[in-house]
């Protein structure tokens, strides 16, 4: 078996020729990347959905705009909490992915970590992939795969995340921002 290059904490964006419609211009963050498969969740996907009608005790806590975000077309009846803390260490319920991302328990009661909270989003599913399908993926140039930043976690404008991921790159991907939604009408 290959060895597999870690990529937690990464982010993929989709690529123009991706033809699967979950993911059809989404930034998904993975969360857990090795030889079994990968999880991640997708950035850019708010629903109509507040964050109170599903889960009363953390909407306080949550982020603008306060809904829920659909985190992959698995398990859409299950909710993931992700969360910035800055710091070296995290509070009981929290457990770091990469950076000051990590995940929420969201069993633990929400005022164990208010204080701590820099930003807290909740997403209802997560995106996931079997030994080497995302490696595959990636491959057939379906994924860009880029450095994430803590703040697209939280991103006040999720609907242009994509854009704005790839603006910030320093190559020729910063030219992909501009790509039509419809290149037909081009």
């Amino acid at each position: 078996m290959t060895e597999v290059s870690s990529l937690t904490g990464r982010l993929l964006v989709a690529t123009p020729a991706l033809a699967d419609p979950n993911f059809d211009r989404a930034v998904v963050l993975l969360l857990d990347h090795d030889e079994q498969g990968s999880l991640g969740v997708v950035l850019n996907r708010p629903t109509p959905v507040g964050v109170g009608d599903v889960l009363l005790p953390w909407a306080p806590l949550a982020g603008a705009p306060g809904v829920v975000f659909q985190g992959g077309p698995v398990a859409l009846d299950s909710a993931l909490g992700l969360a910035v803390i800055p710091g070296e260490a995290g509070p009981i319920g929290w457990r770091r992915v990469h950076g000051a991302i990590g995940l929420v328990d969201l069993e633990t009661p929400p005022e164990l970590l208010a204080s701590a909270l820099g930003a807290l989003r909740i997403f209802a599913g997560y995106s996931g992939w079997g030994p080497g399908q995302l490696e595959e993926e990636v491959g057939e140039g379906a994924w860009y795969v880029v450095e994430s930043e803590p703040g697209d976690v939280s991103s006040p404008d999720p609907e242009r995340l994509w854009r704005s991921v790839l603006r910030r790159q320093r190559s020729d991907l910063a030219m992909v921002a501009t790509y039509p939604d419809d290149p037909s009408l081009n």
